[in-house]
């Protein structure tokens, strides 16, 4: 259920075609809530037919001219009472702690290079959290909408810190592994 609710909350961002939507998704919400190019157009489909985001007037006529979408007074109703609804916490599924714990009764074997690249991809992805954090949430930047998205953005930078101690924990207690290389970077 949370897709369309996703698109809303980009299109009151930002009025947007399909494609710009399916690039923002690919540099900023996809972080924490991916979609493919084919689901964001079958949304936006179906929030059009519900009445929650109109295609604007094009202002030139033209054949194959990409449709920009705004959000309409019943999707940003939608939105709002998604956003105030009780909702339970997921439990996290993730197929490396099930291996883990497979590894325990048949053998880690073959398990130490996956662990290092999982800790590599986990690296890489806190170093372009910190990146992006750079880049958009200077210091004095403090407007509401800002602390917000700050937040979402540090809860990212969160997760791949917790990934990257985790894995080279995960990494020293494997018998035989070497120990994992530093990451020098800030």
């Amino acid at each position: 259920m949370s897709l369309p609710h996703a698109i809303l909350i980009a299109l009151l961002e930002r009025p947007s075609s399909g494609l710009e939507l399916t690039r923002r998704f690919d540099r900023s919400i996809g972080y924490f809530w991916s979609a493919t190019h084919q689901q964001i157009y079958r949304e936006l489909g179906k929030l059009e037919a519900e009445g929650h985001i109109r295609a604007l007037p094009a202002q030139q006529p033209a054949r194959g001219q990409k449709k920009r979408y705004e959000v309409l007074p019943a999707g940003r109703a939608e939105l709002g009472r998604w956003t105030a609804a009780s909702q339970d916490p997921k439990p996290h599924r993730d197929a490396m702690l099930l291996r883990l714990r497979a590894a325990a009764v048949v053998g880690t074997a073959g398990l130490e290079a996956d662990l290092r690249r999982h800790l590599d991809l986990h690296r890489l992805q806190l170093a372009e959290y910190q990146e992006i954090e750079k880049r958009d949430f200077p210091p004095g930047n403090d407007s509401a909408q800002a602390r917000l998205q700050h937040l979402v953005l540090r809860a990212g930078i969160e997760l791949e810190t917790f990934w990257t101690q985790w894995l080279a924990e995960a990494l020293a207690e494997l018998p035989d592994a070497q120990p994992p290389v530093a990451d020098d970077r800030p």
